[in-house]
């Protein structure tokens, strides 16, 4: 058995990483909040998302309980699986659940800044701060509904650069994530427009969106330049983009993944 270990702090992206990085490493088989996951389904456990506080949520992690323990250990077997990916929060707890399933010593230790920018770690740690959402990589269907009084919804697809689908996701909001700040989508416009209607080239802003669809932060603006045009347009819009990444930054500590701008006209 082939044991692998793929650890960061909590809400940094590891479940979100998960079937690619599998994937792209060809492991067969995923140990993540108590599930065992392969080719993009889940196998056998119970999520630690299900429980109702954090202490029972970490027990249920590292496998504490004894049925289920043994429930995962079986179906690791009966699979023949001989490669597998262990997540969680550091090295101390994959080690943990490594012991705990009798799956033998861990040959090569990653860490998710090796595979994720710090913008997307940022990223999908203010989401799990300002909205309390948990991802799993498991199907929509796979998830025990009853379980949860708070949202679920479907996620995304994971697809391979080839788009040969993986797997699904899904989005939970755990009874024990009960602490989240509310942020109107109106203050991240309010910012965008104060930034742009403030740019020296800019004459008047007609329209601004921005979405998260997919947990990717994305900017649209729709604008007139000044008049006259005695200066370089493409070098002006690229400095206001960055404008934008820079207020983005320092008020949410995050960058969007794309700020696009329209020109609609002169004035």
């Amino acid at each position: 058995m082939k044991v692998y270990s793929l650890s960061g702090p909590s809400g940094s992206g590891k479940s979100t990483s998960a079937l690619q990085f599998a994937h792209d490493h060809q492991i067969e088989a995923i140990i993540d909040d108590g599930l065992l996951i392969k080719n993009g389904q889940k196998i056998a456990g119970t999520s630690a998302k299900f429980e109702k506080n954090t202490i029972r949520a970490v027990r249920r992690a590292i496998f504490q309980d004894e049925a289920h323990q043994k429930e995962v250990m079986e179906a690791i077997k009966k699979q023949n699986i001989q490669s597998i990916l262990i997540i969680g929060t550091s090295d101390k707890m994959t080690k943990k659940i490594a012991e705990q399933l009798e799956l033998g010593p861990i040959q090569q230790f990653y860490y998710i800044d090796d595979i994720r920018s710090k913008n997307e770690i940022k990223l999908s740690q203010f989401i799990r701060f300002t909205q309390g959402k948990h991802l799993m990589p498991i199907p929509y269907r796979q998830v025990e509904q009853n379980f949860f009084r708070r949202i679920i919804q479907k996620g995304f697809d994971i697809f391979t650069k080839n788009r040969v689908k993986l797997g699904e996701t899904t989005i939970v909001q755990p009874d024990f994530h009960r602490q989240t700040i509310d942020i109107s989508p109106n203050v991240y416009l309010d910012l965008i427009k104060y930034v742009v209607s403030n740019h020296p080239a800019v004459a008047k802003v007609d329209s601004v969106q921005f979405t998260m669809k997919k947990f990717q932060p994305k900017i649209y603006v729709s604008l007139h330049i000044k008049t006259p045009v005695d200066y370089d347009v493409i070098e002006k819009m690229e400095q206001l983009q960055k404008q934008i990444s820079v207020q983005f930054q320092r008020h949410f500590e995050f960058e969007p993944m794309h700020i696009l701008i329209f020109l609609k006209g002169i004035m």
